[in-house]
Formats: structure tokens, C-alpha cells, sequence
């Protein structure tokens, strides 16, 4: 789940990278509205954590920009105002919710797994597919009663599957769910991680298409746990 943090005080945003990376994210950071939209222009992402207060302007004005456009990208607010005059403001201007500073990462994680969960329209956190079912929280599994546990990286990919179950995700696709801006993407890594991802969940369970990327076995195609 790649996640753009727009957050000024240097502290707090690296504290929030870190924090929102070994929570399973893959996070990037940036510290004005400029570099914001310059972000969102060039790389998508599937949430923000946004700082009401920037050195360039408020962070209402770029929410409010985005929601003109159409955009639905779930949102979280982040501020030291913490007034309901405020909250109701941001909330008004569309953000899905609302986190008032200092705040638990743990929480402030949480939160947002429920934003995007219900952006994608699930109640529940678990995805379920041919018989496994994971869970985003603590990047586990489990399959035909077995107990199954993931690396951040292996669980980024089978996520980024399960989200999309028949649509094919491509090598590219999947590396923009591993990396952010300043990390050196490893050469195969997509490959090893699919590898190992077979050797735990079954080797049909992942289907290669050869020059076009992944996708999951369709529904009721029951998947070999052996090789």
C-alpha cells in the first residue's frame, strides 16, 4: 500500500515513514504543497497523510483541490489543531478522517488501513481468495487452516494481488508497491518474492503471464501447494 506523507516538521516525517514502513506500507515523503502536487502528478498512490499546516499553504487547499477534480484518494489529516471547529472543517473539505497531533502510529495505522478499506468498499480488513485469507494488521495468513506467516515485501505483492483478484499487475506495477522514491530496487526482487510467495501459498496460486506480469488463479482453481 503505497502512501504519500506530506508532512513539513522533519522529526515527525521520518518518524511516520519509519513507522508507517514496518506497519506495511510503502511510504514517501514530502514537506510542501508543491512537492505534493508535483507527486501526485507523476505517481499514484492509494492514500495520504496530509499536514494542515505547511511552509506554502494549508493542506485544506490541496484536499479541496482534489476533490474538485474527482479525485477520491482517501485522505487523513494530520494537525496540532485539534478544535472541532477544525475537524469539522477538514472534514467538510472531504477528508476521510481525522488525527489531531501527538498521535499513537500504531492508531494513526490503523486508521488508515480503515480508509482504504472502505475505499475499496470492504467492511472487513481480512482479503480472501481461493481459500486464503490475509490479514493487512500483522501481515499474516492463513490457508486451508494453516497458519501463515509473510516478509513486509512478499505481503506488499500478495496484497497488491488480492486487491485486484483477475487483473493482471505488472512487474513495474508491483515494484511502485515495494519502493519508495529513495530506495534501490533490487534486481529480480519481484521475482524472488513471487517464488517464495508460491512455496508457501502454492505454486498455482500466482499466475505468470509471460511480457504482460501476475495475476491470481481464477476463483475455484484449487492450488498446489507442492513446488
Amino acid at each position: 500500500m503505497r502512501i504519500l506523507i506530506v508532512e513539513d516538521d522533519e522529526v515527525l516525517a521520518d518518524g511516520l515513514t519509519v513507522g508507517l514502513r514496518l506497519s506495511g506500507f510503502t511510504a514517501d515523503l514530502v514537506g510542501t504543497l508543491a512537492d505534493a502536487r508535483a507527486a501526485l502528478d507523476v505517481s499514484e498512490f492509494e492514500g495520504m497523510v496530509l499536514d494542515i499546516m505547511l511552509p506554502d499553504g494549508l493542506g485544506l487547499d490541496l484536499l479541496s483541490e482534489l476533490r474538485a477534480k474527482g479525485s477520491a484518494l482517501p485522505v487523513l489529516l494530520l494537525t496540532a489543531r485539534d478544535q472541532v471547529k477544525d475537524r469539522v472543517r477538514g472534514l467538510d473539505a472531504g477528508a476521510d478522517d481525522y488525527l489531531g497531533k501527538p498521535f499513537d502510529l500504531q492508531e494513526l495505522a490503523a486508521r488508515l488501513r480503515a480508509i482504504l478499506r472502505r475505499g475499496e468498499g470492504r467492511a472487513n480488513g481480512a482479503l480472501r481468495h481461493n481459500g486464503l485469507v490475509i490479514d493487512p494488521a500483522t501481515f499474516s495468513g492463513r490457508l486451508h487452516g494453516q497458519d501463515l506467516s509473510f516478509s513486509r515485501r512478499e505481503f506488499a505483492i500478495l496484497h497488491a494481488l488480492m486487491e485486484h483478484p483477475g487483473r493482471v499487475l505488472s512487474k513495474d506495477t508491483l515494484e511502485e508497491r515495494l519502493y519508495g522514491w529513495q530506495e534501490e530496487i533490487e534486481s529480480n526482487t519481484v521475482e524472488v518474492h513471487i517464488h517464495r510467495l508460491r512455496a508457501k501459498i502454492g505454486r498455482d496460486f500466482i499466475e505468470t503471464l509471460r511480457g504482460l506480469g501476475y495475476r491470481l488463479a481464477a476463483e475455484g482453481d484449487a492450488p498446489s501447494r507442492s513446488g
